[in-house]
């Protein structure tokens, strides 16, 4: 167990003040202070923030407005720029200092604490430390090292931080090496949504855009946590409550951010005493994998309303003209509806019949609906089902394709749905291969790569030699963490290209660089002057993003100039791609991907500046299907309600685990201990479980318990001495923190097709802690 993973006690009160409000904004003043910033600098950089003169969040993936707030920012976009511009460096003198074995038994939160990376690094086994190296020196070898390699054995992963600009070289150079194996975020969270909407709809993406905010008359959340992950999203979901819009959430943990909401942006309402705007009609805590019983619960209330309909003459509740013009496969889908019985959709949802029907009465008379959801849905293995059954309730009364409607799933990281627009993908079918070759005078490689769980895979057999990360914790954040770290070390080649320190860099192959880049708020300037990127936001709208401050370090590099160097020392000769041209202007870059992908990004350079950016044409929105059979598809759950087809998950002290990220961290980065939005404070190894479970084992709050992995596969995953701790949770399901917590999760426990790790989901076994146990004997 690393340096002060276990606290001397964890607090755990409840948390029953609004979302947003002086909660948020003291905790920002707490954690300028924290890097040591200048209350000035920091308030004018936030202003800058999401603003179409400004930069992008280097979080979240909301859409950014086109008539934006003064401070157009949440908590944790405003966290993570804080973050970034940080007096602390993390230098040479620091490296001097420790070793990795050392900095090994660091928390996540202390690593990156340490601040900015300023120097390129190498490793060197002999001191066990890492030693400042050149850049020509550090991009000659490691082209040297990637040359001795099968590309095939070499993975390109790409989190989703990096620009469009970047992301579209880093794929041409995988590609132009001879590498498909170009695993990124997306795999990790959202690859449900990109394997699902498109078998449902022909898009891979969300219909929804923030306009059609104004016009919804109903939306549903599913397995978001908006407070903490999207709390932009509260703005316009606010002033929709404002207007009376109901709003029906589902997920297993109560979330503050969509229980009560108090805008930042609003003077009166932070001087007013009040609670704040309920967010929420109606809170409904489904249980763990049970959100497809639930839909089909309300599914089976508007067919029962669309009976009474028709029997009586009246208005059909089904949308029957849609249906017949514009769907396929409703008479399969209706069938499993009306088979299902009220006493199975109990059971799994853990919802009443009556709540259910409530849900099912609004939508039957409501005219344009949203449906929101996150990896609450993604993260199962059942995670492409659940998608597709938003997709079927949607569809059963028209609601795509119309202002105010519309299929709306919320991406995390800032850019990872803009990666996979511009070529990030082991699919060669997603990727416009032939127009590569033509354009840059290579071959691109036909095969399927490697993705997330299949990189991982290969990593535990050998078969996988190299890996070069473009940001991101990796080793962090899959599952089976602790063989992961094991097997990492027997990697030939390992490349980091980073802002901060993390715990992936400090596993170290054979030859291992660490290369620190720009962020996206600092000033870029190359041969032509100072430099734009541009990102996608989860309702596939493209902006532009200018960085002003100045580096932390003179020794920085932009993130294209990294990839272009690299290339240059690997692949050169091997294709007509112009690097150098390319990172003096980003501009050209920006071309070239209008060259490549016409139906998405005409006029780049002249559009990507607009207010609000611009939406890229998605047929979906149109009511066009690019599906094979050029229709809208109903898709019934293949398994039904068995959630788990190859899991058995009964038993007297078996839990479904879900993994949740704090109020206090953005993906694998943490930034403090404190989840003020839950009430907890002081530590992030806890298991929160319901008071009724804890009764049933013995338990009381702040008890020690190991959590193992119920799996009959020969291997033992288990975390230690957790404190555990009452909280208002389904019957049957835990919390506990991710990423702390995935090394509880099989490798092979993930999304059916899309191989989604299902971090929602994890059956596990709790018993009191016998190592402490003994420590108190």
């Amino acid at each position: 167990m690393r340096r002060s993973e276990i606290q001397s006690e964890v607090t755990v009160e409840p948390y029953d003040h609004p979302t947003g409000g002086w909660g948020s904004v003291k905790s920002l003043v707490d954690k300028s202070a924290a890097e040591g910033m200048v209350a000035s600098t920091i308030w004018e950089t936030l202003y800058r923030q999401n603003k179409t003169d400004g930069f992008m969040c280097v979080s979240c993936s909301w859409a950014k407005p086109a008539n934006a707030h003064p401070f157009e920012f949440c908590e944790n976009g405003a966290k993570a720029t804080i973050w970034e511009q940080t007096k602390n460096r993390t230098d040479r003198d620091f490296f001097a200092r420790h070793k990795l074995t050392e900095l090994l038994e660091w928390t996540d939160y202390e690593l990156e604490k340490q601040g900015r990376l300023t120097t390129p690094m190498r490793y060197d086994p002999s001191l066990d430390q890492y030693i400042p190296v050149s850049w020509e020196a550090a991009f000659r070898e490691i082209g040297e090292e990637l040359n001795k390699l099968d590309p095939k054995s070499v993975i390109f992963y790409a989190s989703g931080r990096a620009s469009l600009e970047t992301s579209y070289m880093w794929q041409l150079f995988a590609r132009v090496y001879g590498s498909q194996n170009l695993p990124d975020s997306s795999n990790m969270c959202h690859e449900s949504t990109s394997v699902g909407l498109p078998r449902s709809i022909g898009t891979p993406v969300g219909t929804v855009q923030l306009e059609d905010f104004e016009h919804t008359d109903m939306m549903l959340f599913f397995g978001h946590n908006t407070g903490t992950n999207a709390p932009r999203l509260l703005h316009p979901l606010q002033e929709a409550r404002k207007r009376g819009v109901p709003v029906y959430t589902f997920n297993p943990v109560e979330e503050r951010g969509l229980v009560r909401f108090k805008s930042p942006q609003a003077p009166t309402e932070m001087l007013s005493p009040g609670p704040g705007t309920k967010m929420s009609t109606e809170y409904f805590q489904v249980r763990c994998g049970g959100d497809i019983a639930a839909m089909t619960g309300i599914a089976k209330t508007v067919l029962e309303l669309d009976d009474k309909a028709k029997a009586a003459g009246g208005e059909r509740v089904l949308d029957v003209a849609f249906i017949a013009e514009h769907c396929h496969g409703f008479d399969a889908f209706e069938r499993f509806v009306r088979e299902a019985t009220w006493e199975e959709i109990e059971r799994v949802s853990g919802l009443s019949r009556a709540d259910l029907e409530e849900v099912g009465r609004t939508y039957a008379r409501s005219k344009a609906v949203m449906i929101h959801y996150g990896m609450g849905l993604t993260q199962h293995r059942h995670g492409v089902a659940n998608v597709q059954m938003v997709v079927n309730l949607l569809l059963m009364r028209g609601n795509i394709g119309k202002p105010g409607a519309g299929v709306s799933p919320i991406r995390g990281h800032s850019n990872v749905q803009g990666q996979r627009t511009v070529g990030i993908t082991e699919k060669p079918e997603l990727a416009p291969l032939d127009t590569f070759k033509a354009f840059y005078g290579f071959e691109p490689p036909r095969e399927k790569g490697l993705a997330t769980v299949e990189a991982c895979e290969g990593m535990l057999d050998g078969s996988v030699k190299a890996f070069l990360g473009l940001g991101g914790n990796f080793s962090r954040a899959v599952p089976e963490t602790e063989k992961i770290e094991a097997a990492w070390r027997n990697l030939d080649l390992h490349v980091q290209i980073a802002t901060k320190l993390n715990r992936n860099h400090l596993l170290p192959g054979k030859v291992t660089f660490l290369l620190p880049c720009l962020g996206r708020i600092e000033r870029d300037t190359q041969a032509t002057g100072d430099q734009l990127v541009s990102m996608e936001d989860s309702t596939a709208c493209i902006h532009g993003s200018k960085g002003y401050r100045p580096p932390a370090s003179p020794e920085l590099l932009s993130e294209p100039k990294i990839v272009a160097e690299m290339a240059k020392a690997t692949v050169p000769g091997r294709s007509t791609i112009p690097w150098d041209a390319w990172v003096g202007d980003y501009a050209l870059i920006r071309d070239e991907i209008e060259r490549a992908y016409p139906q998405y990004f005409k006029d780049f350079n002249k559009r990507f500046l607009e207010p609000g950016g611009f939406h890229r044409d998605l047929p979906a929105c149109k009511r066009e299907w690019k599906t094979e059979n050029g229709k809208a598809n109903f898709i019934t759950p293949p398994d039904g309600f068995d959630v788990d087809p190859d899991i058995q998950t009964e038993g007297f002290d078996v839990f479904k685990l879900m993994t949740l990220r704090s109020n206090d961290q953005f993906n694998t980065t943490v930034y403090g201990y404190d989840d003020r939005l839950r009430g907890i404070s002081g530590s992030r190894m806890v298991l929160l479980m319901s008071r009724e479970d804890m009764d049933r084992l013995g338990l009381q709050d702040q008890d020690f318990v190991d959590v193992e992995t119920h799996a009959d596969d020969g291997v033992e995953r288990r975390v230690k001495a957790l404190r555990v701790h009452s909280y208002k949770l389904p019957k049957g399901n835990v919390g506990g923190y991710y990423p702390e917590l995935n090394k509880l999760i099989p490798l092979w426990h993930h999304a059916v097709d899309a191989h989604v790790p299902a971090a929602k989901s994890v059956p596990v076994r709790v018993t009191r802690s016998a190592q402490m146990a003994a420590a108190a004997e």
